[in-house]
């Protein structure tokens, strides 16, 4: 490959995913300085990228596949990275006709871990890892200096801010999926136990039961829920003590922000490789998940409701280790 290729990633969906495929640019850019590095997603997730210095341009999928993929031949790229490796990346390489390596999914081994329980067979490295893979047919090589979020320079919390008196946890709250969120009333359960201020982060499906939350808990407790974009946010994270959240995009928002995390598990597992990633820095996390409990991992993503009924996966943490723990974390 020359020295200065022009370079095309494609990831086009979700936020946590597109955090995690962060390092990738940058490790390509130490690897290339004089490369042009172009990145595709969904124009949703575009401002995600928007400000990231390692990309130099920011491809949204805003027509028709095969429009699209038409445009993107015209640019010329010398190689694709392929961080998403479904139908439509496929018709977009095929279109391209130029060299590419695509992510290795590892669909077949989550299969039998969720079907199966077969979490054995799951490959003992981070997803991060795996992304970074793709790369080494063009000799790109982990830098290990973790994740990257590059916040809109522009962006203005103060108002926000102004609520808030000294130190503060950050607890993202919700999730794409109900059987990934950790129960309400064990939010103030915990919350009762603990004595600094929480700041709820969440989206607009969470501002009623965070007002609830709320307004059991007056005196630590205050909602952002959808009342803040993902650059503010991201703001808040960064600007937080410690992090509680769970399995969501926040998360690894806040492993690039190196932020301390207690990290809260429902139906999914550690050993989907999707841990916070802090690479060579050494970044207190501590998880909290039920073993070996039987219906566990129930799917690789999440559901509307728990399939049993009984949704003990989130249920049975225990309350007070968690609070002890947050308590700990945050003095620490």
């Amino acid at each position: 490959m020359n020295l200065a290729p022009k370079i095309l990633i494609i990831r086009l969906s979700s936020i946590g995913d597109i955090v995690l495929t962060s390092p990738i640019p940058r490790c390509i850019k130490k690897k290339f300085p004089k490369s042009e590095v172009h990145f595709l997603t969904k124009p949703q997730f575009s401002n995600l990228l928007s400000y990231n210095p390692y990309i130099d341009k920011v491809q949204v999928l805003d027509k028709s596949l095969v429009l699209k993929a038409i445009e993107l031949k015209s640019l010329g790229y010398d190689y694709v990275i392929d961080l998403h490796n479904n139908l439509r990346t496929q018709v977009i390489k095929s279109v391209l006709g130029v060299e590419s390596q695509s992510f290795d999914k590892v669909n077949f081994e989550k299969w039998l871990a969720v079907n199966f329980k077969q979490i054995s067979i799951l490959p003992n490295i981070h997803i991060v890892d795996r992304y970074l893979n793709t790369c080494k047919t063009i000799d790109v090589s982990n830098d290990n200096e973790g994740l990257d979020f590059f916040i809109n320079p522009n962006e203005n919390i103060g108002e926000a801010k102004i609520l808030i008196q000294g130190n503060y946890i950050a607890w993202a709250i919700g999730a794409q999926h109900y059987t990934k969120r950790f129960p309400f009333d064990k939010i103030i359960e915990v919350s009762k136990k603990l004595s600094m201020k929480i700041v709820l982060l969440g989206s607009k499906e969470d501002i009623m039961q965070a007002e609830i939350n709320e307004n059991a808990l007056p005196n630590n407790m205050i909602s952002f829920c959808g009342k803040l974009n993902i650059h503010q946010s991201a703001i808040m994270v960064r600007d937080a003590k410690l992090l509680v959240t769970n399995d969501t995009g926040l998360m690894h928002i806040g492993a690039a922000f190196k932020k301390p995390i207690v990290s809260l598990w429902g139906n999914t597992i550690q050993e989907f490789g999707m841990t916070p990633y802090f690479g060579k820095y050494n970044i207190k996390h501590s998880a909290f998940n039920i073993l070996n409990l039987s219906c566990r991992p129930c799917s690789k993503i999440g559901f509307k409701q728990c399939p049993k009924k009984h949704f003990n996966c989130m249920n049975l943490l225990n309350v007070d280790d968690l609070a002890r723990t947050i308590q700990q974390m945050f003095l620490n």
